[in-house]
Formats: structure tokens, sequence, C-alpha cells
């Protein structure tokens, strides 16, 4: 990956004839494709993941849940459970003694369903037993009897619905007007789009362990994403102080969304609690697919108002997002959705109304891009529909609209940060295009299908689309960031404390980049993250590399004067004047020259810094504020070859041109732009957790379609563009979600342009891919 201004590459690019070899790269700091620590481990097969914990007199447990989406409980008999051999106890509603409600966003999810269950899944009861099946088996002993409801599955009906929640089932109305909400413009365009419930799909089995301590309290082993927010949550539910209950996380495998669901490790302590003995909870695939939180399904119906060249006028839409049960982020998801309605284009009026209600369908949450991805997926359907009504090419009519630095979104807010999108857009449109396959016997697994489907050569279209998309940064509306770091030195080892989880975003490799540079160490050890640790908040909107990476950099810096005054003061010169190299202080006139072992002589350095960006505010009653720290941008351009006869489609080429700030780890940048895009696809193709009237379909890798490798496109980074934020640490941003986000929009602009048809749905189901008008 290239370290210029411009950033360009092309992933597995081989040098031409003549081109200058770069230089061998330095062997560690920022810049450098250093390798993850965890990686030989994963790629193994040995590293320990969450399911693989142990303990002394460990205690298996097993969760009841819901298979209903709703309905009363008129009662709950655990007699026979309890009266099975090796079971130590059943805990119900009744044996919570803390708050019964809990939730990241809103506290307003029971720990166990008491009077009702809300969703197909919810718990009802665990159990802890000395054999895994045993627990199984006494779980499902336990007899419920339940009065079944009609469950409220359509979000458009929840509005006139009888209230789900004590809450009420209109979660949040934002209602946003900039500028003037009567101008009209000389041609308009219309458009309907529903967006699927994509899984996070985790790789690893969702699981924890519960250890009881002497002092009463208890430590909960867990892949946790935000250890400090579980262990808030765990301890009022089980009624303690916050420092009766330690979350200790390990394991994480990676993480598009929450990792964990709080119904495992609920369950998990105080079942440990009252037993007084270590107990393991492994959720199975079907628990997690029921459980855990999904993206937002989303219906958005879009106005697109344009004058005779093709220059925005104004935007109306309507965006509904459907919570599931229980309200989680779905507050925050919806503030992201409405305040990206119009995506990264210049449009001086805007009507939107955006809702998020509950309903009886799986809960949703946190998922990577979202709010985003839903909005991208419309405006861009909608630029498409405006390129058609005024006869101009997709890409030309999004260069005419384009965003830039300085430009205002329709919140009010003004775009401070780098804005490069036309700069991006040009890079896709001028990437070369894939070459057709020959017409040959040989290159039949390029046809969409594959070599076994039923379809002809004559009947594929290839079709090219474009999408630009984007995502803030760290949390918004008002939210708190702030992480906390420790960087300690001795010898020739430096160690750094930071509750922030790697979840695959490259953090603690970051980390070590960080003090190799600052320090001139080598050797560098990330620290596990527990709650003994200063709060570090959530792994999302790549906040791990801006604000835990600030505290990492500002405490080494720290470090790095401690050891430098002493020898500036015995040469009598500033620190400004010394230089840490490899290993090695140097001063600018070479009359020092020491290695930083030397200069430690047997002393151990430390330091701990925050780092705390600057506050944003919430919207306020017409959708206008200054919510979001920064922005980041991404253009995609999808080739998409598609049988227009059988509607199957196949992903030539993903073109991919995005706005990093700064190249930190270039390999590592590339597997999270080549993952997002992956992730994308998912949500464009087959990605869609269906249900029959709030009831799961098939809750398994059988039933839920994954991109495999085989699915994989190739996928082309043609340039980064490296104008680095100058608020954001080391003026980096954030890299996995803005490709997740655009790349569904881009996927459906191809198939638009291989069929005619207006594709309004993700994901693409194959008839919505047939061409109207079949060429015999």
């Amino acid at each position: 990956m290239s370290g210029t201004s411009d950033g360009a590459t092309a992933v597995s690019a081989t040098p031409a004839a003549g081109t200058p070899v770069p230089a061998e790269e330095p062997a560690h700091g920022l810049g450098v494709s250093l390798p993850s620590a965890d990686a030989p481990a994963k790629a193994e097969g040995t590293f320990p993941y969450a399911a693989d914990l142990w303990a002394e007199g460990l205690l298996w447990a097993a969760v009841l849940r819901s298979p209903h989406p709703r309905a009363r409980i008129l009662s709950i008999d655990t007699k026979h459970a309890e009266e099975m051999p090796g079971v130590r106890v059943v805990v119900t509603h009744q044996d919570v003694p803390g708050d019964a409600g809990h939730g990241r966003g809103t506290a307003d999810r029971p720990v166990f369903a008491k009077d009702e269950v809300r969703h197909h899944g919810e718990p009802i009861a665990a159990v802890a037993a000395e054999h895994p099946d045993t627990a199984r088996l006494a779980a499902a002993a336990i007899a419920v009897e339940y009065e079944i409801q009609d469950p409220v599955t359509d979000p458009q009906l929840a509005f006139e619905a009888e209230p789900l929640h004590p809450d009420g089932n209109l979660i949040r109305h934002i209602p946003l007007r900039f500028g003037d909400p009567d101008v009209v413009g000389e041609v308009m365009v219309e458009g309907l789009y529903r967006i699927g419930r994509q899984d996070p799909a985790p790789i690893g089995a969702e699981a924890g362990l519960a250890v009881p301590r002497p002092d009463g309290g208890v430590e909960i082993y867990t892949a946790s994403t935000d250890p400090h927010t579980d262990r808030d949550l765990a301890a009022a539910s089980f009624g303690l102080a916050p420092d009766q209950v330690k979350v200790v996380v390990t394991g994480v495998p990676g993480a598009t969304a929450d990792r964990e669901d709080p119904g495992v490790q609920l369950p998990l302590g105080l079942l440990a609690l009252r037993t007084g003995c270590p107990v393991k909870l492994a959720a199975t695939r079907e628990e997690s697919f029921l459980a855990h939180a999904h993206r937002h399904p989303t219906l958005l119906r879009y106005r697109h108002h344009a004058d005779a060249d093709g220059r925005l006028v104004k935007v109306e839409a309507q965006i509904l997002m459907d919570a599931g049960a229980y309200a989680d982020t779905s507050a925050d998801a919806l503030a992201a959705a409405v305040s990206f309605s119009c995506g990264p284009y210049v449009v001086p009026h805007a009507v939107v109304d955006g809702w998020a209600v509950r309903t009886n369908n799986p809960p949703s949450g946190h998922v990577r891009g979202e709010g985003a991805l839903q909005v991208c997926a419309a405006y861009e359907g909608q630029m498409d529909k405006l390129a058609a009504r005024l006869g101009l090419e997709p890409d030309e009519i999004r260069l005419r609209n384009v965003m830039a630095t300085g430009d205002l979104l329709p919140t009010g807010q003004t775009v401070t940060c780098p804005a490069p999108v036309a700069e991006l857009l040009h890079a896709v449109k001028e990437a070369p295009l894939p070459e057709l396959p020959k017409d040959a016997p040989e290159a039949e697994w390029l046809l969409p299908g594959g070599p076994e489907g039923a379809g002809e050569p004559g009947a594929v279209r290839r079709g090219v689309g474009y999408a630009l998309g984007m995502v803030h940064m760290l949390g918004a509306e008002g939210t708190d960031e702030v992480s906390t770091a420790t960087v300690k030195v001795s010898g020739s080892v430096a160690t750094v404390i930071c509750a922030a989880v790697e979840t695959g975003s490259g953090f603690s490799t970051l980390a070590r980049q960080i003090v190799q540079e600052t320090l001139g160490v080598d050797e560098v050890h990330v620290a596990g993250a527990d709650t003994d640790q200063p709060p570090a908040g959530p792994a999302c909107h790549g906040r791990h590399t801006w604000v835990s990476g600030g505290a990492v950099e500002r405490a080494a810096k720290m470090v790095r004067t401690q050891l430098l005054q002493p020898l500036a003061h015995k040469f009598g010169m500033s620190t400004e004047l010394l230089q840490i190299n490899d290993g090695k202080i140097t001063s600018y006139d070479g009359v020092l020259s020491t290695t930083v072992a030397e200069a430690l002589d047997g002393k151990e350095l430390w330091a701990t810094a925050q780092c705390r960006p600057h506050p944003t505010e919430p919207l306020d009653e017409y959708g206008q504020g200054d919510a979001f720290v920064g922005l980041a941008f991404c253009a995609i351009r999808c080739v998409a070859d598609v049988d227009i006869e059988l509607g199957t489609i196949r992903v030539v080429e993903m073109a991919v041109a995005q706005d990093v700030g700064r190249v930190l780890n270039p390999r590592q940048l590339r597997a999270r732009i080549e993952a997002g895009v992956t992730q994308g696809l998912g949500a464009a193709l087959m990605e869609n957790l269906r249900t029959t009237r709030g009831q799961v379909r098939h809750p398994d890798l059988t039933g839920y379609n994954l991109p495999t490798a085989l699915d994989a496109p190739d996928i082309r980074i043609v340039k980064l563009v490296e104008e680095r934020d100058v608020i954001a640490s080391f003026g980096a941003k954030p890299a996995s979600a803005v490709p997740v986000v655009t790349s569904p929009a881009a996927v459906a602009s191809a198939v638009r342009a291989a069929t005619g048809r207006p594709i309004g749905r993700l994901p693409i189901r194959p008839q919505a891919a047939v061409a109207q008008v079949v060429q015999q």
C-alpha cells in the first residue's frame, strides 16, 4: 500500500517492468504493516475463545427461551427441573435481586420475562447443572403456561397498535427541517425502499464464565466489546456495587456489532451468585440468532427534487426503523439515518421524518454502519432514478452534487473535516474496467450461478453502478467520548494498559506501533482488558483508533519526556533537540548517542493519560445541531453480471476509493476495507434473517446465507486519500464501517444498470433482477 499523498493502491497489484521497487519499510512504527500479535494463534486454531474457558468445580448453564413472539405468561413451574439429578438451581424473574430492566441505550429489557414475552427467544429462566446436557434437559422441563397473543410485526402498524411495552411503541421521532420546506424542483423522482434484517453472525460462540468471589461479588469472563457498560448493567441487575462485579475480556474473535448478548452474561452471574460455583454458558447458534441484536429492518420513502441540470434542490424522506421488542441503541441509529439521509451531496432544502418503533420482531441494535447503510441504499437509488430521468450518466449526476469541506449537512452542521468526495468518485470512475469473460467452456464458472447453473451466456448482462457513502466517527449527540491509557517502560520492554477491546479493528497492533515510534522500544506488550482499568468505552465507530490510540500516544509522550529530561538537562539542551530511533537516543548535533535501555538505567517509567475529543450536541426539535465529531467517506464502483432470465447475480469487481485520513498500518487497513466490502455484499445479495409473524425461520447457518470466499468479488482499492483530519488522533479516520455502508448501494446500482429494474429491496431477490423485457 502506497504511502504517497494520494495513497493509490490496487490489491494484489504487481509492479510493472522497470518500475522502481520501493525501499523496504522499517521494522516498526506508524505506517508499517506490523502483524497482529494473535494472528498466528487464530490462523492455527489455537486461539482460546470464550467457549474454551474452564474452572475447577464448573457448572453448566442453559437458558429457557420463549417459543412465541408475543404472549402473556400465566405461570412458570420449575419443580420438575429442580428435582432432576445434577441440577443445582433454577432462576427466573423472581430471583433477580436488583434492577429488572437493562439495556445499552434504554433500560427497558428484563433479565427474564415476567408477565409477558415480547419476542421469539426472549429469556424466561436459566438452569445451572453439573453437565451441559442435564442443564439443557432441565431448561426444557420448565413448564410455562402462555396465553398467546397476536404479534405486531409490521412497524407501520405499531403507531396504532396497543402498547407492546410500558414505555409505548414509539422510541423516537426526529423531524428534520432544513431550508424552505415548500421549495420544489423542475424534476422530481420518488422511490420506496426496504432493507432487510442483517445478522452480525459472530464466528465464535457467544459464551462466558462467571466465578463468584469471596466478598459476595462475581467475576464474568466473556468476549465483551464494552466491559464497563456490561459491568454496570450486571451490577445493577445483581443488586451489587459496580466494584463488586468484574468483567474480564477474553477470547474475542472479532466483532461487527455488540459482541455479547446480555442474555448470556446476566444469567451467568445470577447462577454463579446463587450456587457459589463457577458457571459456564455457551450459546448455540440458534440462541445467538434469536437473542442478540440485528441490523434494523427499515422502510424508506424518498422524493428527490432537482433542477433541469440535475442539481439537487430538495430531498423529502420518511424513514421507519423496526427496533424489535426493545429500544437498545435504536435512538442512535435513527439519528445517524436522519442526519445522513441526503448522503454526501449538497442539498439546500430537506424535509425528513424518522421514527424508530417497537414491534414483536427480533431485537435490533448496533451493527456496523447502523442507520447510514439503510439510507445510503435509498438515496443512491434515487440518484440513479434522477440520472435516468434526465438522461445523465450515474457518475455525472453524482459529480454535480457532491459535497466538500465547508458544505452543510441537513442538520445545519458545517463539514469541517476533509471531504474529498469528488476525488473519490473520479478515482473509481477512471479505474480500468474488468475484462469480459471469454465465451469458452472453461469460463462457465464465471457466469452467475456457476458451472452448475441453468443459465445461458446469452442471457447475461453486465452492469456498472456507483455509490457514495458516509459515516460518522465516534459517538454522537453529546456522547462523552473518553479513554484512559497507561504506558510503562522497564528495560527494553514496554507495556500498554488500556481497557480498549481488540475486536479486529487493530487497536492492540496500533498501540504497539505508537509506543515503538514514540519510545524506540521494540518489544511492546498490550495487557488484557478488564474493568479494574479505567473505562475506554465501546469498540465501535472507529473510537479506539482515535480516542484510545490518542490516550496511548499522550501517555507514551509523557514517558518520553521523563526519559529525555535528565539527558537534556545534563547536556544543556531541550528535549526537542533529542530524538529516538531504533532504540537509540541521539542529539541533533551528534554529541549525545546512547540507547534507551542505558538511559533508563534500571528505572521503570510510567504515565497515564486521557483523550477526550471536543463535545457534540443533541439534535434539536427540528433535527438541527452539531451532533458529530467527524465524518468519513467512500466511493465504490460495482461491476456485476446478471442473468436477466433467472435473476442470478455475480459481482465481478468492486473498485473502492476511500477517505482514510492517514494510513497507520497498510496491510491491516487493506484487510479492513476488504472485509467491510464483503459484509456489505452479504447485505446486498443474501443476508436476511427471515421471520413469519415474528417467528424466526431457520435460525442457523443453513437457513441464513453468508458470503463465502467463492462469493467475494475482486476488490480493488484504487485510491486511499490521505488528507489528515487535524482534530483526529494521527489524522486517521475509521476504515471498515464506510465500505459496509456503501457497497450494498453500489451492488444495487449495478443490477439496475444491467436489468433496467428499479431494485428497491435489499437483499436483492432473484425475481427483482429479471429484466422486464427478455430478448430471445
